[in-house]
């Protein structure tokens, strides 16, 4: 197992070498450049912004250099200011005197008086919890609703379970999102309609988010159980005389859960990542939303820094499936 998760962790370093290059790639193939303006700023402003952005070196030594005060960790000795601290998004005293500094994203083109990593932290969290409150509405939607369809087959529960389940991948957020703020914000005034401060601001939101994933969870579910409840040896514990309940959960369900932990793994980091149509509809200050206008504003750090984090959740996500395998099912090993 630990060679493993060694072997993962060096495969995440490639994952991570290849996204950054293509992303940073394709920014610098993209026409224009960050401080490109419809009336243009003057030559001597342009070189001087370049300058301090190293922007005017040759653009293998701007990857090297980005990529360097990501990956390169620094101990320093003393204290530092606040401000200078406040650049690396890690940062772990060590004892008394000495700090390690970790993952320099770089500034902000477009806020000039914030640093990427400060837009990650005020954020990167509120997406993140947005998420992980979608994935739970996800899992506790889905989950019962196509164990209920497999175990009432072609009966009234399975179509009605399935018709749901249809119904919530066929609304997106875009339609769901206003429906739901219509109903249980103007018309009940149950929730309110725009914000994170509150419950009462969240539960909408990651209902809207959460829906369509509940709904794949839910036909995974019921197609993976469907097929495990006709397995051989879940007949011979029937007819070992064991109750229902006992064969549904500790034969069935643990085997036919594993096709569905597969796909939470691109699920969660989908959600926790930030959803730019949730935030923009609900009115929350989330990464996606912030990405999107990152793209329009060319804030190509914002950009490169934001697609690493994703990267590195998916490929963490997907070790957490593959180490969940070996805990579903015991037939399943990586020594």
């Amino acid at each position: 197992m630990g060679r493993y998760v060694v072997s993962r962790f060096l495969w995440l370093i490639l994952v991570v070498f290849v996204v950054s290059l293509l992303t940073f790639g394709f920014a610098q193939a993209v026409p224009g450049g960050p401080f490109t303006r419809e009336k243009a700023l003057p030559e001597v402003v342009l070189k001087n912004l370049e300058r301090k952005y190293n922007l005017d070196a040759p653009v293998w030594k701007q990857y090297v250099d980005y990529m360097a005060d990501i990956v390169v960790p620094r101990v320093t000795q003393g204290e530092m200011r606040e401000s200078l601290l406040d650049n690396y998004l890690i940062n772990i005293p060590l004892g008394s005197d000495y700090t390690l500094r970790w993952m320099d994203f770089g500034p902000s083109y477009a806020s000039r008086s914030r640093t990427v990593n400060d837009i990650f932290r005020e954020n990167l969290p509120i997406s993140f919890e947005l998420g992980l409150y979608a994935l739970g509405v996800a899992l506790v939607i889905g989950l019962p609703f196509g164990i209920l369809a497999a175990l009432k087959q072609n009966s009234l529960w399975d179509y009605s379970a399935m018709g749901i389940a249809v119904l919530g991948v066929s609304a997106p957020v875009i339609v769901l999102g206003p429906f739901l703020i219509w109903i249980f914000a103007v018309e009940l005034g149950w929730f309110l309609p725009t914000g994170w401060l509150t419950w009462q601001h969240k539960i909408l939101p990651s209902v809207a988010l959460g829906t369509g994933s509940s709904a794949i969870i839910a036909r995974l579910t019921r197609a993976s159980l469907l097929q495990v409840v006709r397995e051989d040896y879940i007949r011979t514990a029937r007819a070992k005389g064991l109750m229902e309940r006992v064969v549904i959960v500790r034969h069935a369900l643990r085997n036919s859960l594993i096709p569905v932990v597969t796909v939470l793994g691109p699920i969660f980091a989908f959600l926790v990542t930030g959803s730019f149509v949730t935030e923009t509809i609900f009115g929350i200050p989330g990464m996606g939303r912030y990405f999107i206008t990152s793209i329009t504003n060319r804030d190509y750090p914002v950009i490169t820094g934001t697609i690493l984090l994703y990267a590195v959740i998916l490929v963490l996500a997907n070790l957490l499936v593959d180490l969940t395998y070996a805990w579903l099912d015991p037939r399943i090993r990586y020594d």
